[in-house]
């Protein structure tokens, strides 16, 4: 997860943390409410927000969704939710925040949809109205041949595109963070020619991270979120979320014949379980394609 990096934040959290301590909180529960936090204040300086008397309902209605689509439980995101509230509570009460945001933001159901697969001609859309933009296409393409995250993807920096000895670009590699180990990421043909296009017309400047703004700055997730949610709009898609590209690669790799392993592995799920929900999906998917040939 790492330190926070925003001082206002690392302060308030501090701040959070003693006061749990005064009022003989056992050690665990303040450990556990301390690395909560961290994550939540983590993914509203990763989202572009800098102080937290700015943060709306939306925001951490995205930080709820964010956790559900790197595959918390409904359980764990329901305890994160109640650090959060009182985290919230806390600042609203020592004058930090003129609103308590927090008491909008729903516990989870504790029932679990389907993953959201986008079908062939939904697949081929997407990538169709992505070509008229080289950065876009390039974004689209490692998210749907690669299975990575989308914090994953803002992340990436030039130096993680390595190369092969003949200098040509071989894979990615994703960098260790929170609970995640690094790992490497293979890129197929299609892939490696669409981040290659782009480095081509990449803006100059002192910035590494490999996506970045017309300006040179690094772009966001909220900024790939808002271009990936157009694209989709503009390609006829409905009901569907970035991560559903993720959800995407997984299908289309089980349904090929990919043991569970190594797309667990591909993907970075820390657990098999995680993998092994998408198994039923693809056997529904199979049967209704047998069904609809006997037609």
């Amino acid at each position: 997860m790492g330190e926070i990096n925003n001082p206002d934040f690392k302060a308030k959290s501090n701040l959070f943390v003693e006061d749990l301590k005064s009022k003989n909180r056992s050690e665990a529960t303040v450990i556990a409410y301390a690395k909560d936090i961290e994550q939540l204040l983590n993914f509203f300086s990763k989202d572009g927000l800098s102080s937290l008397d700015t943060i709306q309902a939306e925001d951490l209605e995205r930080y709820k969704q964010n956790l559900q689509d790197n595959n918390y439980t409904p359980k764990s995101i329901s305890r994160k939710i109640n650090s959060t509230r009182t985290f919230f509570r806390y600042l609203l009460e020592n004058s930090y925040i003129k609103d308590n945001v927090s008491e909008k933001l729903a516990h989870p159901r504790f029932e679990t949809k389907p993953p959201r697969v986008l079908t062939e001609m939904e697949y081929r859309a997407l990538r169709d109205v992505s070509r008229v933009d080289v950065r876009l296409y390039s974004i689209v393409e490692i998210l749907l041949q690669t299975g990575i995250r989308i914090g994953e993807l803002a992340g990436l920096t030039v130096d993680d595109i390595r190369k092969s000895k003949d200098n040509k670009i071989d894979f990615l590699y994703i960098r260790a963070y929170g609970s995640h180990p690094s790992r490497k990421v293979p890129l197929n043909k299609s892939a490696k020619k669409a981040i290659d296009e782009y480095l081509v017309i990449r803006p100059e400047t002192e910035e590494d991270t490999i996506f970045v703004t017309k300006n040179g700055r690094p772009l966001l997730v909220r900024n790939i979120r808002t271009a990936i949610d157009k694209a989709f709009e503009k390609a006829g898609i409905k009901n569907a979320k970035v991560n559903d590209l993720r959800n995407t690669f997984i299908a289309h790799h089980l349904s090929n014949g990919v043991s569970l392993v190594t797309v667990s592995k591909l993907v970075g799920h820390k657990r098999l379980s995680t993998t092994e929900k998408y198994l039923n999906l693809v056997k529904m998917q199979s049967e209704e394609e047998k069904s609809l040939k006997d037609l």
